[in-house]
């Protein structure tokens, strides 16, 4: 399976993660199952679940779609050598990583309480911005012309 297609799986993974969190959050949903830890309500609940006023669970939804919608543009023929997938891919991840790593912080330090399904969204960013800078850093480039 080429890092593309990972990256899409993966973010597939993710949105439906965000959006099980999303309704939760709503309140189309009762609680949220957690089976492994009890802090998922209570994570889902505080105040560091809204950025900005939007849920963060939704924010996670537009942006694993988002990466989503460009790894699979990036394994379409036409796109195969280019890099501006893996560019963009890398740099939304990345600032995805970023956000995650001020969440696990809230998470774990200030609420004292830990989401499974939060845990799975942030192994999962992790390993798409990983994925995509394998592909950044493996030297793919655009196919040249000669003339």
């Amino acid at each position: 399976m080429s890092r593309r297609r990972a990256v899409a799986v993966l973010a597939l993974v993710g949105a439906l993660d965000s959006t099980y969190l999303l309704l939760a959050k709503l309140g189309y949903i009762g609680g949220l199952s957690c089976g492994v830890s009890h802090g998922c309500d209570t994570v889902n609940s505080s105040v560091y679940s809204s950025f900005l006023g939007l849920p963060v669970a939704g924010i996670g939804v537009a942006g694993y779609l988002a990466l989503f919608a460009i790894a699979l543009a990036g394994v379409q023929p036409r796109c195969a050598v280019e890099r501006w997938p893996d560019q963009l891919l890398s740099v939304l991840s990345g600032g995805a990583v970023v956000f995650t790593l001020c969440l696990t912080y809230a998470e774990l330090f200030l609420l004292r309480a830990v989401c499974q399904w939060c845990v799975l969204s942030q192994v999962v960013i992790v390993a798409i911005f990983a994925l995509s800078l394998a592909g950044l850093l493996t030297g793919r480039r655009p196919a040249v012309q000669s003339e």
